[in-house]
């Protein structure tokens, strides 16, 4: 698992509106400097928030994007299934993936099996205010 630019990004503008979100509708052009992401490439990825519901716009003077829900709602996984194809660590673990004709007589599903829970249950276990508040450190135990 590799998590893209597109992913990175997406989570450095939700936390970016999650540490502005009292200044209300934010522009995207602000958002870009902050971030310094290109605006061209940031409109594609707050198009993508925005048609998830995670974000919500408004048009006009005024105007930008901000949170839907409090920061506490949304989860680190949440936001990068989005943007990424997948999260699994092989490719037979991906959704939609076909059955794999090896997998009865497969020494390594239950290590891949187990990886994939461990992403997912740390990635779905972090939140936007979490990330706000203190993005140093993250304790997981198995």
């Amino acid at each position: 698992m590799l998590i893209s630019t597109k992913g990175r990004y997406a989570l450095r503008v939700m936390i970016d509106l999650s540490e502005h979100q009292a200044d209300g509708f934010i522009p995207l052009k602000v958002i870009a400097e902050r971030q310094e992401i290109s605006e061209k490439y940031l409109e594609s990825i707050i198009k993508l928030l925005v048609k998830a519901r995670l974000l919500t716009g408004l048009r006009g003077k005024g105007g930008g994007y901000k949170l839907t829900k409090a920061p506490e709602q949304y989860t680190v996984g949440s936001i990068l299934r989005l943007t990424e194809e997948s999260l699994a660590p092989v490719a037979c673990l991906e959704p939609g993936a076909d059955a794999c004709s090896r997998a009865a007589e497969c020494r390594t599903l239950s290590l891949w099996k187990g990886l994939d829970k461990v992403i997912n249950d740390y990635l779905d276990n972090v939140t936007l205010a979490d990330l706000t508040r203190n993005g140093d450190s993250f304790d997981y135990v198995i």
